[in-house]
């Protein structure tokens, strides 16, 4: 596709995202820290839910799950599965909580069952993985750019030896466009304009499917055949216990990732106390997980169509996470293909960083500096620099993922999860299970203690068993910390 079509399509989206900013962001809304925390908590839980899913896929999902097809087949789909157990255990214990205490920050559970320094530590965590994972995705949409429109305009270069300036001014240009959209009406915003961006990833995927089956010149019923007798289509694994995919591990490390990277999660959380009360915050989650699964599914099987159609026009696909864009921005489907991909690929990055950045501000605001206590001028003020402070620290942080690229970043952002999330899985599990008060002044030191445990744990069963934990590394790591924690129960 032609760079400078694909540069119309850019502003045309960002033109619709600020027309629905400036109608969703009234001039009351834009003093209010309410609003821009928890959208007055009024929010339509069924725009919430649908605005969740496009926030949950991202732009990981959208070119790293097809990709993965190749190499994994449809195993990802054990994990999708747990993810259900994790949500209804979220539905069933930790929405009542949240609701029952009022909170806005769902780290302040940690400050009054264990103190400040819990806290405070419980947030940090937060604010590391959240800021780590939003810059991953953000840096994956940014490099489709370069490869497809700044290096054909010859704005920018191919090697990652340095910093390359037109892929900093690209990465700097769609952060400045998220933050001009969220720094007035914040999540009062992000319930729409997600909502919007949802139904522009499923086009573009529905789409996506259709025009490969109609260049293949198969009926529907010849594309679900050839997906059922594919080899890339297993769902399970069962006989390799050593497999980081192993089914006991995939399906116990979903039912661990959705607790903790949505239970336990200031980002996805704080959508869900956007809602009016406790019973449609739950019919909100409970339609979402319903929905991702039947979606992940569709993920993919995308994947395996776009194998097969690189296969039949002898394509080489030389990254996984290349896939996708490669073959929607080839030509060989048709320009209509191409205009799809790039809106979904906007929708979904942007669904998932503008969510992020709000929740990132918010964790730092609420947890860290402590502004309910502040008066609303000086509170709001506050909040605006934050905000701005935020799209900087990314800026930063995906300049950075530029220069140092060596792996899947689906993978990555598991791997990350897995040693940023643990130990906030463990304070809420023991502060959920155990009545006993621990040394809170101590907890900071557990907290750390337990990744830095379980990176060496994962290298050490890797060297000498060939043994990877793979995504199931969350629990474990939450393990630890419940167990630290309960050590120092016990001395004192």
């Amino acid at each position: 596709m032609n760079p400078t079509t694909v540069l119309l399509i850019f502003c045309g989206y960002v033109g619709v995202l600020l027309l629905v900013a400036q109608l969703t962001a009234s001039q009351e809304a834009k003093a209010s820290n309410t609003h821009f925390f928890v959208a007055n908590k009024k929010a339509p839980w069924y725009a919430v839910s649908f605005g969740m899913l496009g926030a949950s896929l991202s732009g990981v999902t959208f070119i790293s799950v097809p990709g993965w097809v190749a190499s994994q087949g449809f195993t990802y789909m054990q994990m999708v599965l747990g993810y259900l157990v994790g949500y209804g255990f979220i539905m069933a214990v930790l929405m009542p909580l949240y609701y029952r205490m009022g909170l806005t920050s769902i780290y302040g559970y940690f400050a009054s069952r264990f103190g400040p320094n819990a806290y405070r530590t419980g947030a940090a965590f937060f604010i590391l993985s959240r800021t780590i994972g939003a810059a991953f995705r953000l840096f994956l949409v940014a490099l489709v750019l370069k490869l497809f429109v700044l290096e054909p305009l010859g704005w920018s270069s191919s090697s990652q030896a340095t910093l390359d300036w037109g892929y900093a001014v690209a990465v700097l240009v769609i952060l400045f466009v998220i933050w001009a959209y969220t720094r007035q009406g914040g999540l009062g915003t992000i319930v729409w304009t997600d909502t919007l961006q949802t139904g522009a990833m499923l086009i573009a995927v529905g789409y996506s499917v259709y025009a490969i089956t109609n260049a293949l010149d198969w009926s529907w019923g010849e594309t679900l055949q050839h997906i059922k007798t594919s080899p890339m289509s297993t769902w399970w694994v069962w006989d390799d216990w050593k497999a980081p995919n192993h089914f006991i591990k995939h399906f116990t490390a979903g039912a661990f990732v959705a607790t903790a990277m949505t239970g336990m999660d200031q980002d996805m959380m704080q959508k869900n106390l956007a809602c009016k009360n406790l019973q449609e915050a739950r019919w909100n989650m409970g339609s979402f997980s319903i929905v991702l699964v039947a979606v992940n599914i569709l993920f993919l099987a995308l994947g395996l169509l776009l194998y097969t159609w690189a296969d039949s026009q002898s394509l080489t696909i030389e990254l996984a996470d290349s896939l996708y864009p490669s073959v929607a921005l080839g030509g060989s489907l048709g320009w209509g293909l191409g205009l799809v991909f790039l809106l979904g690929l906007l929708a979904s990055a942007f669904s998932s960083a503008d969510s992020a950045m709000t929740a990132l501000t918010t964790s730092i605001c609420v947890d860290l500096l402590d502004t309910e206590k502040r008066s609303n001028s000086e509170a709001t003020d506050l909040r605006k620099k934050v905000h701005l402070v935020v799209a900087f620290v990314l800026f930063c942080v995906i300049l950075a993922f530029s220069v140092v690229q060596d792996s899947s970043v689906v993978s990555a952002i598991f791997t990350a999860a897995n040693y940023t999330y643990g130990p906030i899985l463990g304070l809420f599990a023991f502060g959920l299970i155990m009545k006993g008060t621990p040394i809170d002044k101590l907890i900071p030191w557990v907290a750390t203690a337990s990744p830095c445990i379980c990176y060496l744990l994962e290298a050490g069963l890797n060297h000498f068993y060939d043994f990877s934990f793979g995504f199931a590394l969350l629990p474990v790591n939450g393990l630890l910390t419940f167990l630290g924690i309960w050590l120092l129960t016990k001395k004192q």
